[in-house]
C-alpha cells in the first residue's frame, strides 16, 4: 500500500487561494528586501563613520548619497542633511512636496534635519508615499547622525585641548630653560668665580684654600647639570643652527650617553624655511622616539632620515630592537603611563601631518611622519 502525504496544509486548495498565497509571498519577499536595504543603510553609515580622517562635510555628503538608495523608490529618491547653516546633499537633490524629514538632536538641541524627497509622485502609503518602516528608518538615521556629529565634536575638542596642552608644556619648558640658563647657571658661575678669587687670596697649602677648591668644583658640576637640563628643555642653537644640525648634535650626545649608534641622513632640505613651532615639534618627535628606544627597544642602532619631498617633510625613524605589538600599544597609550606614543601623535596632528607605527615582536619599530613643508622664497634664486 502506498501512502501519499497530506499536502492540504502546505498548498492552497483552490486557484483563488493560490493567487493569494503567491501575492503574500511576493509581499513578504518585497518586505524582506526593504528591511535588507534599511539594515544596509544603517550599517553603511557606521562603516563610513569609521574613517576618522574624513572631514565631517564629506562624511555627511556620503551618508546623504547612501540614504537615497535605501528608500522604496531609490531611482527617484534624493536626500539632504542640514547641519546648522550648511546642507550636504545627494547629487540629485531637489526639495519637492513628497518629502519625509526627521530632526537631528544633539544634547537635547535640534541642530539640523535629515530629509528624503521623491522627485515624482508615488502611490499613497502610511505617510504620504512613504512606508511606516521608512519613518522608523529616517528617525534612526537622524539619531545615528546626531551621535556621529556629537562624537566628532567631542574628539575635536579633545584634540584642541591636547594641542593647547602640548603648546603650554612647550612654552613652560622654554621659560624654565631660559630661567635655568640665563639666571641660575649664570649666578652660579659668578659665585664660583668669586669663590675661586677668594681661594686664591688664602694661604697656599692651607685647609681653607683646599676647601674652596672642592666647593668650586661642586658648583661647576651643578652648573653642568643645570645646563644639561636646560639643553633637554630647549636645545641651544635650534634657531641659529637649524633643525638638522640640532638633531645631529642631540643624536651624537644620545649615542655617547647610552651606547646606541644613531645614523642621521638629511636630503632635500636646502632652502627650506622652518618656523620655530615646526622645528621644536620635529625635534621633540625625534627626541621622544629615541627615549622610547632607550627605555623599551633594547636596540643597538637607530636610523633617522629627514627628507624634503615637497610639499611634505618626511621623517623616518627605524631601530633594530625587539619590536612590539603596536595595535595593543596604541590602544593602551591613552590609558596607561606610556604617554610617549600619545604625545607623538598629538604633536603630529598639531603640525597638520600624519604618523604611522609599524612593528612586530622581534622586528624593530618603524616610525613614519609626514608633515606639510614650507620652502623659502629664495630657494630657486
Amino acid at each position: 500500500m502506498t501512502i501519499h502525504p497530506d499536502t492540504t496544509d502546505s498548498f492552497p486548495a483552490s486557484s483563488e487561494e493560490w493567487r493569494m498565497f503567491v501575492a503574500q509571498s511576493r509581499k513578504t519577499h518585497h518586505d524582506l528586501l526593504e528591511r535588507i536595504k534599511e539594515l544596509n543603510c544603517l550599517y553603511g553609515i557606521s562603516r563610513l563613520a569609521q574613517n576618522r580622517e574624513q572631514p565631517l562635510g564629506e562624511l555627511l555628503t556620503g551618508i546623504a548619497d547612501l540614504i537615497r538608495t535605501s528608500w522604496q523608490y531609490p531611482d527617484i529618491a534624493c536626500a539632504s542633511i542640514r547641519l546648522g547653516d550648511t546642507c550636504h546633499n545627494s547629487g540629485n537633490f531637489v526639495r519637492t512636496r513628497w518629502c519625509q524629514s526627521s530632526p537631528i538632536i544633539i544634547e537635547a538641541d535640534e541642530c539640523g534635519t535629515v530629509e528624503v524627497c521623491y522627485l515624482e509622485e508615488r502611490p499613497g502609503s502610511d505617510e504620504g508615499p512613504f512606508l511606516r518602516e521608512e519613518r522608523s528608518l529616517i528617525d534612526a538615521v537622524a539619531d545615528q547622525i546626531g551621535r556621529i556629529v556629537a562624537q566628532r565634536r567631542a574628539e575635536e575638542q579633545m584634540r584642541a585641548l591636547s594641542q593647547e596642552l602640548i603648546m603650554a608644556q612647550e612654552n613652560e619648558r622654554q621659560r624654565i630653560a631660559r630661567e635655568l640658563h640665563d639666571h641660575l647657571a649664570q649666578d652660579l658661575s659668578l659665585a664660583r668665580a668669586d669663590l675661586e678669587r677668594i681661594g686664591c687670596g688664602l694661604p697656599e697649602g692651607g685647609p681653607w684654600r683646599a676647601q674652596t677648591g672642592v666647593i668650586a668644583e661642586r658648583i661647576g658640576t651643578a652648573i653642568r647639570s643645570i645646563r644639561d637640563l636646560a639643553y633637554g628643555l630647549l636645545p641651544p642653537g635650534l634657531t641659529e643652527l637649524g633643525l638638522v644640525e640640532t638633531v645631529l648634535a642631540h643624536c651624537e650626545d644620545f649615542s655617547l650617553r647610552h651606547g646606541i649608534a644613531v645614523d642621521v641622513f638629511a636630503d632635500g632640505l636646502g632652502g627650506v624655511a622652518f618656523d620655530f613651532d615646526t622645528q621644536i615639534n620635529i625635534y621633540r618627535l625625534i627626541q621622544e622616539a629615541l627615549n622610547n628606544v632607550r627605555k623599551h627597544a633594547k636596540a643597538s642602532r637607530v636610523t633617522i632620515r629627514l627628507l624634503g619631498s615637497y610639499p611634505n617633510l618626511l621623517v623616518r625613524i627605524e631601530d633594530d630592537g625587539c619590536g612590539a605589538d603596536m595595535d595593543r600599544c596604541l590602544s593602551q597609550a591613552g590609558r596607561t603611563k606610556r604617554m610617549g606614543l600619545w604625545s607623538m601623535r598629538e604633536r603630529v596632528k598639531l603640525l597638520g601631518g600624519k604618523i604611522s607605527f609599524r612593528s612586530k615582536p622581534g622586528q624593530g619599530l618603524h616610525i613614519r611622519i609626514e608633515t606639510p613643508l614650507n620652502r623659502s622664497s629664495n630657494e630657486h634664486a
